[in-house]
C-alpha cells in the first residue's frame, strides 16, 4: 500500500496595499463609507412605523399595569404582616 501525503497547507502572506490613512482622511472614509451602507437600508414606511409605535405604546402600558398590580399586591401584603406582627 502506498503511502497518501496530505499538502501542508501553504501560508500566503497579505501584501499590505494601503498606507496607514491620516485621522481626517479615515474619518472621511469612515463617513463615506457609512453613507454608502444607509443607502442599502429598507427603511420601513410611515404607516409600518405608526403600527409599530402603537405596538410598543399598547405592551409598555401593558407591563406598566401589571407592575403596578405586583406593587400594590405587594405593598398589601407588606402591610398586612405589619399589622399582625406589630
Amino acid at each position: 500500500m502506498a503511502e497518501e501525503k496530505k499538502a501542508a497547507p501553504q501560508k500566503v502572506a497579505v501584501k499590505k496595499t494601503e498606507e496607514k490613512l491620516k485621522f481626517f482622511q479615515r474619518v472621511k472614509k469612515w463617513f463615506r463609507d457609512m453613507k454608502s451602507e444607509l443607502k442599502k437600508v429598507v427603511w420601513p414606511t410611515p404607516k409600518q412605523t405608526a403600527k409599530n409605535t402603537g405596538v410598543a405604546l399598547v405592551v409598555i402600558i401593558v407591563c406598566a399595569i401589571v407592575l403596578w398590580g405586583f406593587d400594590s399586591a405587594a405593598q398589601a401584603t407588606v402591610k398586612a404582616l405589619i399589622n399582625i406582627f406589630a
